[in-house]
């Protein structure tokens, strides 16, 4: 779908790019003019806060790591480098506007005791610069130590509605992968599903991040009414 049509479509998007390579500033400002108003952006974290440089989403990195700084990034590890780079998502994210800055971890981002350490150390210490933190926890994480961690860093839980629910409070934010992969079609039943997770009095954002991800938002849209 073209970036036009997609304004005139939709009301939201999240920024997928920011993950791999930060745009420069000047290119975030023009995709806000370009928008519109009332449209809003949502915003994935730069890799190097959340993943290892082992990762394979690194290959798509312009610049690489050298070999003795790898340590440095990743895990959100509390280190001047994962700082920096959550200062250079800031500068883009406020460029964009955005409300949401979305922290997708990898699945080897499990809850071991460093992992939720460092997790207190970065949410506590980071510049929050007025954004909703919005995490993705897609690792061994018991639900119960998600609601707490939420509730104690005051971060929205990613979620897909149809394998888990939400641990937090508020604010939704929902990343669709699926049921069974990327190349997943959702069905009508799946979409009632969704919108019965849409609660009042609190916004929902509902994202689709499968093959069919723009028919499956459209039909949703639909589905929705006014």
């Amino acid at each position: 779908m073209a970036q036009a049509e997609y304004y005139r479509q939709f009301s939201l998007v999240e920024i997928q790019q920011t993950f791999y390579n930060l745009p420069r500033v000047q290119t975030a400002l023009r995709w806000r003019q370009a928008a519109g108003p009332g449209f809003e952006f949502t915003v994935k974290a730069w890799q190097l806060i959340t993943h290892e440089p082992t990762s394979p989403t690194y290959r798509r990195l312009k610049t690489p790591i050298p070999e003795p700084q790898k340590a440095l990034y990743g895990s959100f590890r509390p280190t001047d480098d994962v700082f920096e780079a959550w200062s250079r998502t800031v500068s883009v994210a406020r460029a964009l506007e955005a409300r949401v800055v979305v922290f997708q971890c990898p699945v080897r981002f499990t809850s071991t005791k460093q992992h939720t350490e460092n997790l207190r150390v970065f949410f506590r210490t980071a510049d929050r610069a007025g954004f909703v933190m919005a995490w993705e926890p897609r690792g061994d994480w018991p639900p119960a130590l998600i609601r707490d961690l939420c509730q104690e860093l005051d971060l929205v839980h990613v979620a897909d509605p149809l394998k888990q629910a939400p641990q937090s409070e508020g604010i939704r934010y929902f990343r669709l992968h699926g049921l069974t992969g990327y190349r997943y079609l959702h069905t009508d039943e799946d979409l009632r599903a969704i919108a019965t997770q849409c609660i009042s009095g609190a916004p929902t954002y509902v994202l689709f991040n499968n093959l069919f991800m723009a028919e499956d938002a459209l039909r949703f849209r639909r589905l929705l009414g006014p």
